[in-house]
């Protein structure tokens, strides 16, 4: 799926070599400033490597256009974005942005009712909490049927354990069943040995130890 051959960031990241294998759940996993989210942020163009490349399909991912790239391989951040407007209207951003059909308003309550959010589709965004943020930008990326992959930057930071695991239950069950890929990253080996197929440990990427398993 995603391939790094001799890619170099700044005095964050070496990478001799690394392979991300298609259709799978993968952690990276690593102390902070060890450049988990730097990589994150490379696999679908928010940040460009200095030298070296980098493969997404076989195909280098300086070659995409950026707007496309992104709605194939999706972020969702630590402090995810919330748009002006309602519940409803943040939950429909991705699909307005894919180009996408809107989604009904049973099939975004039954959504929120997973993801264990007691709000209103008519609730104004703004007003959610970091917890209920992260909540609702779940749910976007989830309605985003266009998505082969998804980012994950310590997706959960505000969400209590028990929430944290129906959450992470729901959308690591979506990936399964919709055979598609998802890379996350997080501090808690806890959440990466429940969650993942793969942990990649930072300080063997950072090591040149060759890692495409």
């Amino acid at each position: 799926m995603f391939t790094f051959s001799n890619v170099q960031y700044k005095d964050i990241l070496k990478i001799e070599k690394l392979t991300f294998q298609d259709k799978q759940i993968i952690c990276l996993f690593g102390e902070s400033g060890s450049g988990k989210s730097t990589l994150l942020k490379m696999l679908n163009g928010m940040l460009t490597q200095d030298s070296g490349k980098i493969f997404y399909k076989e195909r280098l991912i300086d070659d995409y256009d950026p707007v496309e790239l992104r709605k194939k391989v999706v972020m969702l951040g630590q402090d995810p974005v919330m748009f002006q407007g309602t519940v409803r209207e943040n939950l429909l951003f991705g699909l307005k942005f894919t180009g996408k059909s809107e989604a009904d308003d049973s099939k975004l309550k039954e959504l929120l009712k997973d993801l264990r959010l007691e709000k209103n589709l008519e609730d104004d965004a703004d007003q959610l909490s970091g917890g209920e943020k992260q909540r609702v930008a779940f749910g976007r990326v989830l309605l985003m049927e266009a998505a082969e992959v998804y980012l994950l930057d310590e997706p959960t930071s505000a969400l209590d354990e028990e929430t944290e695991t129906k959450v992470m239950s729901v959308f690591t069950q979506h990936i399964k069943r919709e055979g598609k890929s998802a890379i996350f990253v997080t501090h808690s080996k806890e959440v990466a040995e429940k969650y993942a197929d793969q942990i990649i440990y930072m300080n063997e990427v950072l090591a040149n130890e060759e890692i495409s398993e």
